[in-house]
């Protein structure tokens, strides 16, 4: 770019020193408050700034980039999804779309195996009752779970989150499984010690627990729907800290409610904020508020990536983390 210091729009607020550090190279607008922008805002911002710096809360689709002004030539996504991004419409407006990914991994794949234990050892319902104040002392027979030792673990999108999850898996002592679009490499699945499931159907029968690690796209849009899912055993766990459009919600629901599936945890939901009540309900959920990647180090380190790529460009080079196509 020809301009020195970019107008550059922030949608969320962002961690002190990251927005500290792009108020020294741009010329930032930050945003006051920490909701989301609305669509009009949004549409107002992409008049006015060179470069967008959105979240995952903010939808980004054709209707908005055609409200964009021509001086748009950057979204530099903070965050490693992009499905909230009209890539391809981007593209061919002249507008380069980058991400911050692998700065996720190792802190989502903690929560990933944390709901793993809060769903089988029933931690939450422990933690309840000693809030309320009503527990009598131990028993044999209370809040009894399962162990994760040797326990199947079908890990469905074997990325980078999906490897680390397996690593970790391995130390507790499960059995990996995996089905993913392209099989690993034999050397990184003999480190694993994973099996490759080439028919997601059949495994999905046979293990204890499914991780859900694949990001949205067309093609898993709904891969656990009613059909799917009743393939799985009734004593299996299902974990989803990846996106929640996979999961069709109404199915997963009805499954707990008639103990079809031994319980579930998750992260993401299919229509964002906007949760199934009936899923609130079940003692054998676990519900976060797409905690995932939320540590001080990768918020920090997000925000680090987007201003690499974003000085990068401006120094007329292309960005480490262009994206390339939609998701």
């Amino acid at each position: 770019m020809a301009q020195e210091r970019p107008t550059v729009v922030v949608t969320r607020r962002l961690p002190e020193v990251v927005e500290t550090r792009m108020a020294e190279l741009f010329d930032v607008r930050l945003r006051d408050t920490d909701t989301p922008m609305s669509r009009d805002e949004i549409a107002q911002a992409v008049k006015q700034a060179d470069i967008l710096v959105p979240t995952v809360t903010d939808r980004i689709d054709a209707g908005v980039l055609g409200q964009a002004g021509s001086q748009l030539k950057m979204i530099a996504n903070y965050g490693a999804g992009f499905d909230h991004i009209d890539v391809d419409t981007a593209r061919q407006r002249g507008i380069i779309v980058t991400n911050t990914p692998g700065v996720v991994t190792e802190d989502t794949a903690d929560m990933t195996m944390a709901l793993m234990m809060a769903v089988t050892r029933r931690i939450p319902e422990g933690l309840a009752q000693m809030q309320r104040g009503d527990w009598e002392g131990w028993a044999p027979t209370k809040f009894l779970g399962g162990r994760l030792g040797g326990r199947r673990l079908g890990i469905l999108g074997m990325g980078r989150i999906g490897q680390a999850v397996a690593r970790r898996a391995q130390a507790f002592g499960m059995q990996v499984h995996y089905h993913n679009r392209r099989r690993l490499r034999p050397e990184i699945e003999e480190s694993l010690e994973a099996t490759y499931w080439e028919s997601l159907d059949q495994m999905l029968a046979r293990m204890d627990i499914i991780s859900v690690n694949c990001p949205a796209s067309p093609s898993t849009f709904h891969l656990l729907n009613a059909r799917t899912l009743r393939l799985m055993k009734p004593s299996a766990v299902i974990v989803n800290t990846s996106r929640g459009e996979v999961i069709d919600e109404n199915a997963l629901t009805r499954m707990l409610r008639n103990g079809e599936l031994a319980g579930a945890g998750l992260d993401v939901f299919e229509h964002g904020a906007q949760i199934n009540p009936r899923l609130r309900e079940q003692p054998n959920v676990v519900l976060l508020p797409h905690m995932g990647s939320a540590t001080v180090e990768g918020r920090i380190e997000m925000g680090e990536k987007v201003i690499i790529n974003i000085k990068t460009y401006v120094d007329g080079h292309r960005p480490p983390d262009q994206v390339f196509a939609s998701a």
